[in-house]
């Protein structure tokens, strides 16, 4: 499980540096981002385009908060079924799917509870999975456990979506 970040990593200010420093690492390599996102509803693509020059490195995102929409890009029943949408085997899948309907070179997915309710002892409040994956075939993914209210929990999705992403690449 990932490890909680401090609050401070979290304002607008510091999203904004953290997308510029994603993207530019993005640019530096010739990649280009796409994102599926569940619990942060396109957040992830919202603070990297918030930055001048954006269509450089973000192709766009996928904006997949029911599982509906996450079968329609791609993630099958079964893996919704037997694990759940947050979960590794649904956020992997979400990663390889956006992936598969774009021409983008990395994707980061993301599915969670945001809360504040929707929460269970298996999956309480706070719990996210974020994957990462690019086209020449690496895949990761990450649980962690966020603590704070909804905004909190998203904030801290987007932050490590993008650490992830700038390390990625």
């Amino acid at each position: 499980m990932g490890s909680l970040m401090s609050n401070d990593l979290f304002s607008e200010d510091a999203l904004r540096t953290l997308a510029a420093a994603t993207g530019k690492a993005l640019q530096t390599n010739g990649h280009m981002l796409v994102t599926a996102e569940s619990c942060t509803g396109g957040g992830i693509m919202k603070v990297m385009t918030d930055i001048a020059g954006s269509s450089d490195w973000c192709e766009g995102g996928f904006i997949v908060y029911t599982n509906r929409a996450k079968q329609h890009l791609g993630v099958s029943a079964q893996i919704l079924a037997e694990h759940g949408a947050v979960s590794r085997a649904c956020v992997e899948a979400l990663a390889q799917a956006a992936l598969a309907n774009s021409e983008a070179t990395v994707s980061v997915a993301v599915s969670g509870i945001a809360g504040p309710s929707g929460g269970s002892p298996d999956k309480p409040v706070g719990t996210v999975w974020i994957a990462w994956a690019t086209r020449d075939g690496l895949l990761g993914s990450q649980h962690y456990l966020f603590a704070g209210d909804r905004d909190a929990v998203r904030r801290q999705t987007i932050a490590h979506a993008l650490a992830e992403v700038k390390r990625f690449c």
